[in-house]
């Protein structure tokens, strides 16, 4: 099964199963985690025997363009050596193997089709590609990266960071500004960075956790993170208000091209709880990244709380609509990224932007992105970086 597809036919590399940078390796190992970050980013392509289409790391894949075949489990002991991917056949072949030359299909969705573009990315390096794209993607006007990310690339471990007293989570803060500086730097005008918070699963926490004990949850999924674990977190108010201090000395006046998410809510009640538990001012910008049913539901409620723009990430959130982890390929046929209910979903967040004046982003996978236009009464959306970068270039060859 082909979980993250490229244009390319076939994929050839040696075989790394040692964990460890191997760059344009194929990787192959039983689950993709976060503990290896600097694996995958310096992959070619990744065989892996569990997950699903839109797991966390294979969102990352995703937005690298690094495709990602599964396996069955019994098989993957058998892969090594030189292979060929063949995407084309979503199977692997041992040894060299040609792909077959394909024709590129016409885009379904042309890029000028869209109103606004909100790219995903894992670091700088994704923004400084996305721009280098020639003629420019005028429709790209932002850029969207999760906390996990930014610590990921920058080698960090939040959780030890924020037990580790003040001083730790106030330079956790500054080593996360760093980051961000960097990327506010490659924007192009009228570009701008937004930020979501920490929102680190304890199943995550605990493969990049070294010093701390990490929480044991039976439901990760449906556990202690995002805004519920943000409110009660004692130091992340420190290492969140350093962060904006070395923004603002860094990036002067840019400082407002930086602006944050709050991610894993369910109402306005959390919301607001959060914007005093950080003393962010009412004058301070803060959006909702929503990915709960409940969050659905109260979309028109964020907005008049003063929710600055609405993300609505459609991975988690269709995994909640349907009862059908996202990770699991066992339940891969129930996880439908166009299923009726989840489609009512996305019109009532977006019809609740429009009616108060709130921009909604909706996050579309590239094959659902012609589908969303067609049933949803909006033209801004959410994408991969991979995905956007061929979709710009399909539309000009």
């Amino acid at each position: 099964m082909l979980l993250v597809g490229t244009p390319a036919t076939s994929v050839r590399g040696t075989c790394n199963r040692s964990g460890r940078r191997g760059d344009g390796s194929v990787l192959v190992v039983e689950t993709l985690g976060p503990d290896l970050y600097d694996t995958i980013v310096s992959s070619a392509a990744v065989i892996c025997a569990r997950g699903g289409r839109t797991g966390h790391m294979q969102s990352l894949c995703r937005s690298r363009g690094i495709p990602v075949l599964r396996v069955p489990p019994e098989e993957l002991a058998g892969i090594d050596g030189e292979v060929t991917l063949r995407i084309d056949r979503q199977s692997v072949v041992l040894g060299d193997a040609e792909g077959l030359a394909a024709l590129p299909e016409p885009p379904a969705v042309a890029i000028e089709d869209l109103e606004s573009v909100c790219v995903v990315v894992a670091d700088a390096t994704d923004i400084q590609s996305t721009n280098a794209v020639a003629p420019r993607v005028e429709q790209v006007d932002s850029y969207f990266i999760r906390e996990e990310f930014v610590c990921l690339s920058a080698g960090l471990s939040p959780l030890d960071a924020l037990r580790g007293g003040v001083e730790e989570a106030e330079r956790y803060g500054a080593a996360i500004a760093a980051e961000l500086c960097s990327m506010v730097k490659e924007l192009l005008p009228g570009q701008r960075v937004i930020m979501r918070l920490l929102d680190l699963r304890s199943d995550d926490a605990a493969r990049i956790t070294t010093g701390v004990a990490v929480d044991d949850e039976p439901n990760p999924e449906m556990g202690n993170h995002g805004a519920r674990w943000l409110v009660e977190e004692p130091l992340y108010p420190h290492a969140f208000r350093a962060l904006r201090a070395h923004v603002a000395e860094r990036l002067g006046q840019d400082a407002d091209r930086l602006s944050f998410a709050v991610p894993f809510i369910n109402d306005p009640d959390e919301f607001l709880r959060l914007r005093r538990h950080l003393d962010l001012g009412g004058d301070t910008p803060l959006s909702v990244f929503v990915e709960t049913p409940a969050a659905v539901h109260h979309t028109g409620e964020f907005c008049a709380a003063g929710a600055s723009e609405i993300f609505v990430g459609t991975k988690d959130l269709i995994q909640f609509y349907l009862a059908a982890d996202r990770g699991n390929h066992l339940v891969a046929s129930v996880y439908q990224t166009r299923h009726p209910a989840v489609l009512a979903g996305l019109r009532h967040a977006v019809e609740s932007g429009l009616e108060t004046g709130t921009p909604v982003h909706v996050f579309a996978l590239g094959a659902d992105l012609a589908h969303y236009m067609r049933h949803l009464p909006t033209g801004r959306f959410m994408m991969c970086t991979a995905e956007l970068q061929d979709l710009a270039r399909a539309g000009r060859r």
